[in-house]
């Protein structure tokens, strides 16, 4: 019995010129990738919406939207702009390798395209891109929720759970979108402070405290990279006192006691003695409805899961 295939690499080549379409598909198709073709820049960015390549292979030069803007597009996108951008072209100077690797892209091959040349760069950055893959999924297996932005506060990437978290926050999939402003305003305010400047800050979503980020370090020269925590927008013993209609006392000390909590340690956390504090678990139990603490404890945690 014959072993399945295994699935082909997708390169997706985007070009203008129908000549080159013609030449690089036919050499990538034998090296063994399956081929997917844009004939301008709108298109490519259409195919993505549907299909991820593994690598896009990116004309500098072509009508409308040039490879540049293209590029800068799909870094835009979060959830594919950590896929690999080869620009192709046949301008050399200085400042076009420069605009290239600054729209996006990790490398750039001149025309005429050498094949071998091709081939070989193509599997290096495969092998770069499926590393920090997994890199990424091995964060969020272990519950991280961390992303990596520009200075602009553009993301370059993040793990699912840290989207899911954000998209939660905002109401939309496009949640990531929002965080560019505050994160740019955060790291431009730090560089002009310096290393003193608070490495947490809290972001507002519809106008409340939603989210907070805290900076973890630079990653080379323009990868800033952020935990994300949900930040609750009532504290706990709120919850209690607006759930059960407790007094804010009553609220503290059923508080501690969901937190497991003896009578004399709640007295001393809030400045109660022994005595005050029965008096205000009498109340609870009542307010409640149950007979004992651990039946407060269990509604406690109910309300708090609720909420």
């Amino acid at each position: 019995m014959a072993e399945p295939a295994l699935p082909r690499d997708i390169v997706l080549l985007v070009d203008d010129s129908p000549e080159a379409l013609g030449f690089l598909t036919d050499a990538l198709e034998q090296s063994g990738f399956s081929v997917l073709i844009a004939t301008s820049g709108s298109a490519a960015l259409n195919i993505v919406e549907r299909i991820t390549p593994d690598l896009i292979l990116l004309d500098a030069v072509m009508p409308s939207m040039d490879g540049f803007e293209t590029c800068r597009r799909l870094k835009a996108n979060a959830g594919i702009a950590q896929i690999p951008v080869v620009f192709m072209t046949g301008l050399t100077e200085t400042e076009h390798v420069v605009h290239a690797l600054e729209s996006g892209g990790v490398d750039y091959l001149t025309k005429p395209i050498n094949v071998d040349e091709l081939r070989a760069r193509i599997r290096v950055h495969l092998r770069n891109a499926r590393s920090a893959q997994s890199s990424r999924v091995a964060l969020d297996v272990a519950g991280r929720h961390l992303m990596a932005v520009r200075r602009d506060g553009s993301v370059l990437w993040s793990t699912p759970q840290a989207t899911r978290l954000v998209n939660a926050a905002s109401g939309t999939d496009e949640g990531l979108n929002s965080l560019a402003a505050p994160i740019a305003d955060f790291i431009l305010a730090r560089e002009n402070a310096g290393a003193v400047y608070d490495t947490t800050f809290a972001v507002k979503i519809k106008g409340e405290a939603a989210l907070q980020l805290s900076f973890l370090g630079t990653i080379g020269t323009d990868e800033y990279l952020f935990r994300l925590t949900a930040t609750k927008q009532v504290p706990d013993n709120e919850i209690l006192r607006q759930r059960f209609k407790l007094t804010q006392r009553e609220s503290e000390v059923l508080l501690w006691i969901a937190k497991g909590k003896a009578n004399k340690d709640i007295g001393e956390i809030l400045g109660l003695s022994a005595r005050t504090v029965n008096k205000h678990l009498e109340q609870i139990y009542i307010k409640l409805g149950v007979e004992n603490r651990s039946s407060a404890a269990v509604m406690a945690a109910s309300a708090f899961h609720e909420n």
